[in-house]
């Protein structure tokens, strides 16, 4: 038998303690932020000098205030452009880092048919006046590298189309034609109008990056995004909006190609304390997720952190856990940058607070820390769509998984301030629990190799048989205690979820079936959740 002296069991605990504060600490560095946010407390401030000097490898515009800044700090802390100038800019930047928000495209060239609000016809206007106002506007954006045209005047639904052929100010030959000639019509001429402003700015040597606010496959909506499956609003050509469409109603035509990027406008339209306001963050990531299915160009979204009512002098801003989310999730779900949107003709005696402005900003930084997972070509994670997300109104997690790391973002937008989430990240046959409290935004960084710290089986043994599997999946679980609940998911190689089922397994051997929807053949992974456990086998489907 052996004995311990106290000095030396002391000194054995000291070494322990140390050891594991040095790899606590290790961890944490993986997860906590360098700098910690003080938000702004005066009014009409935005306290740029109190962040680390950071960058980013996205376009990321800045339109907001600048309280008498004119040292650019916007680019100093993330931001790659400035369109809101100050001081002695613009003449002090380089031609990279100037964007321009091109106001009145359509309404800028007198009283016309496709500038009157109510009209919006692509009819009856002066096509030389309307040119020699672009030529004219051409020249004063030659130093940009971004130019994003705001041009809203078209009618968007057939109903409102159709309306027009009761209006005396549409010529007569045009409200002759049947319906579907007539929308098609108005369609076609509306695209050349659209398209027709780019390429007076091209013909006159702007060699710009062109994009045009909101005009995408999928428009912005709120109330309606439910009403339709993920597969429908990804697939259904009749979800698209005719700007992006050809002739023959498939994405593409002439404006389409005129764009280098989509600049999709998720603003929040109710505040969190509006029930609806609380799927926010499910109807940004919407936004995006929605138009990369239907395009390969870049997505580039405006945000405002305001709730959205341009036209209320009064308009709040949005909260600061809002502002931090909007900051950092868009990139999870596949954006290449942001534009963040102020309206220029606020009341500049307004007396508020921009603390939201400092979390956004605290976003972005959060972001700088995980720079190298940002840079080159790297894999989004997204296990559930957004649009599943805001119908089951659950906890947001994505990931960026690039080499063997995965940076994971979470938040539970629908948490009381003192509750307490805990969910199951995971990625092919890794996984994790993490935990987050109240609307925090998680931001971490994790290891695909690390099993030290893994989620653990609850089960003794699971099989899941046949594999190659086709159309179902047979599955044993054994070695539980009593009943226990058990998540079913089947996930690709990406983290998106095709099967998603509870299951009930009890002590002894438990047999159950698990019928699958038809699927490509490839490499899939059937995940089983307990309450603080996962299991994670790997699948074969085959045809």
């Amino acid at each position: 038998m052996i004995y311990y002296t106290n000095s030396y069991l002391r000194t054995f605990y000291s070494i322990f303690l140390s050891v594991w504060l040095w790899a606590a600490h290790a961890y944490a560095q993986n997860c906590q932020p360098g700098y910690v946010l003080n938000p702004v407390k005066t009014n009409n401030s935005i306290e740029w000098g109190k962040f680390p000097e950071f960058s980013l490898p996205f376009k990321i515009v800045y339109s907001g205030p600048r309280f008498g800044d004119t040292q650019s700090q916007p680019l100093k802390h993330g931001f790659s452009h400035i369109a809101a100038f100050s001081g002695p800019e613009p003449a002090s930047l380089q031609h990279s880092q100037i964007a321009v928000l091109w106001y009145g495209v359509a309404t800028s060239s007198g009283d016309q048919p496709w500038a009157d609000n109510t009209l919006r016809s692509p009819w009856g206007n002066d096509t030389a006046a309307y040119r020699s106002y672009w030529d004219n506007y051409a020249g004063t954006v030659t130093g940009a590298d971004i130019v994003c045209l705001d041009i809203e005047r078209m009618q968007r639904e057939d109903r409102d189309i159709l309306a027009l052929k009761t209006n005396a100010r549409i010529p007569q030959s045009y409200r002759n034609l049947p319906d579907a000639d007539f929308l098609a019509t108005y369609k076609r001429d509306m695209r050349w109008w659209y398209t027709e402003a780019i390429n007076r700015l091209r013909a006159k040597g702007v060699k710009a990056t062109i994009t045009s606010y909101s005009d995408v496959p999928i428009r912005n909506t709120w109330l309606n995004i439910t009403t339709n499956s993920w597969q429908d609003w990804a697939t259904n050509l009749a979800r698209t909006h005719y700007l992006t469409q050809d002739n023959a109603g498939k994405i593409g035509g002439s404006f389409y190609q005129a764009m280098d990027f989509l600049s999709p406008s998720p603003y929040y339209y109710y505040g969190y304390d509006n029930p609806f306001g609380k799927d926010y963050l499910s109807y940004l990531l919407f936004n995006i997720e929605a138009n990369v299915a239907w395009s390969d160009k870049p997505v580039i979204p405006f945000v405002w952190l305001r709730v959205h009512d341009s036209y209320d002098p009064n308009i709040p801003l949005i909260t600061g856990f809002m502002a931090e989310a909007t900051a950092i999730f868009p990139f999870f779900s596949g954006a290449k940058g942001l534009w963040v949107w102020e309206n220029p003709f606020l009341s500049a005696e307004r007396q508020e607070n921009y603390a939201p402005y400092e979390h956004f900003i605290y976003g972005l930084y959060r972001l700088s820390q995980f720079r190298d997972m940002l840079e080159g070509d790297y894999q989004v994670v997204i296990p559930m769509s957004a649009r599943d997300n805001m119908e089951q109104q659950n906890p947001v997690w994505r990931g960026i998984v690039k080499g063997g790391n995965i940076l994971i973002a979470a938040q539970n937008p629908y948490a009381a301030d003192d509750e307490t989430t805990s969910i199951t990240v995971s990625y092919q046959n890794w996984a994790r629990n993490i935990t987050m409290k109240g609307k925090e935004v998680f931001l971490c960084k994790f290891d695909l190799n690390d099993t030290v710290n893994g989620v653990e089986p609850s089960l003794d043994m699971v099989n899941v048989y046949p594999n190659p599997a086709t159309r179902e999946l047979r599955v044993s679980l054994a070695g539980v205690n009593g009943v226990t609940d058990i998540d079913f998911a089947l996930t690709n190689t990406k983290g998106q979820i095709f099967v998603q089922q509870k299951l009930k397994a009890f002590a002894g051997n438990t047999q159950t079936v698990i019928p699958l929807p038809k699927l490509s053949a490839g490499i899939y992974f059937a995940r089983f959740t307990t309450s603080n456990r996962t299991v994670i086998k790997k699948v074969v489907i085959s045809q």
